[in-house]
């Protein structure tokens, strides 16, 4: 429960004193936890990109094995950096003191991410990234102003600025607001391969963040047929019991 508790906590501390999206328009994330490959390609990202910085600290190795239809070999030889057993959770190296020297402060735990922010709020975030020369790391986030991480995807995705317009605000001031992006280098990959990166890790932490919502979902559907059969067969034998009254 205390583990619980701080993974909040840490998901929650970069959204104080921010809207939703930090004001800005939210992609639909489309994602489909049913796709086990998507879902394998996101565990791919997520260890090779995320989980160098950002812990999960709630999933286990050998549950994502069971849930995305991969082995436990398969799962040691690709997925496992930071650890010799299968049975241990998504833990990383840097301390919390480690993490506040170089970033200001320490990098949130992502178990719980997708639920605190929402899946489109991270799709959206992963495509986000602008030039900022005025940032410590050179690049901000349209969806998280002032982001205090590098653009770890910067060679899938390239490069890009942001354009921003200026419009009257209520009081008729003039403000800055984002209008769109436009490339400066190309990455490794395209806009829709890179959109694809981004909805596949965005599935995967929507995963970790509740491993058994798929089942969930699954057994909720027997369960609303059971009660549809057991309602019929009730209002059957309410009837035989009332006709006589009747």
């Amino acid at each position: 429960m205390k583990k619980l508790i701080v993974a909040l906590l840490l998901a929650a501390a970069p959204m104080l004193g921010l809207a939703a999206g930090g004001g800005a328009h939210l992609d639909d994330a489309d994602i489909d936890l049913g796709d086990q490959a998507s879902l394998q390609r996101g565990a791919k990202y997520f260890v090779n990109y995320c989980l160098s910085c950002h812990s999960a600290h709630f999933q286990r190795y050998n549950r994502t094995a069971r849930d995305l239809g991969l082995t436990e070999t398969e799962v040691i030889e690709n997925l496992m950096f930071t650890t010799d057993k299968i049975g241990d959770t998504m833990k990383i190296a840097m301390t919390a003191e480690q993490g506040t020297e170089w970033f200001g402060s320490p990098p949130p735990d992502l178990s719980v991410i997708a639920r605190a922010r929402g899946v489109d709020w991270i799709y959206t975030y992963l495509r986000s990234f602008y030039l900022d020369e005025k940032r410590p790391f050179g690049v901000n986030n349209i969806v998280f102003p002032d982001v205090g991480m590098p653009h770890v995807l910067w060679e899938l995705q390239g490069a890009q600025k942001a354009v921003f317009k200026l419009e009257k605000d209520a009081a008729g001031n003039d403000v800055e607001r984002f209008d769109h992006f436009e490339p400066v280098s190309e990455g490794l990959l395209s806009a829709e391969e890179y959109d694809q990166v981004a909805r596949d890790l965005t599935a995967f932490m929507s995963y970790i963040g509740e491993p058994i919502q798929m089942e969930r979902k699954r057994l909720g559907v027997w369960v609303l047929l059971f009660i549809a059969v057991f309602f019929v067969l009730a209002y059957m034998l309410k009837k035989e019991y009332w006709k006589d009254v009747h």
